[in-house]
């Protein structure tokens, strides 16, 4: 008879982070404040996740086929800045794309 931890192994399903590599990234982009509505050129700070180039040894079928229908993209981390205009000043949000997908 087999033992009991033999039998009902745990699943370990592995997490989206572990089959990307990640880092930070600055974009420029150019922003136009609501209140003064002036344009400048922000820094804008992106999350970088770059699909590994292969998994590890600890996947199983459903993780293999998970990873291969994954693709590499950025998420822009900044939601708010701050007007350059020294006038200005004020806060406002960054609207349009918060995702983008890469290869």
């Amino acid at each position: 008879m087999q033992a009991l931890s033999e039998v009902h192994r745990p699943i370990t399903v592995m997490e989206e982070r572990d089959f990307f590599d990640e880092r930070q990234e600055k974009k420029p982009a150019t922003l136009n404040c609501p209140h003064c509505q002036q344009s400048a050129e922000y820094e804008v700070t992106w999350i970088v996740r770059t699909k590994k180039r292969q998994l590890s040894g600890r996947t199983d079928e459903r993780d293999r086929a998970r990873f291969a229908k994954f693709r590499s993209y950025m998420v822009r981390k900044d939601d708010v800045m701050a007007c350059k205009n020294l006038r200005c000043r004020k806060r406002f949000e960054i609207s349009g794309q918060s995702t983008v997908l890469t290869e």
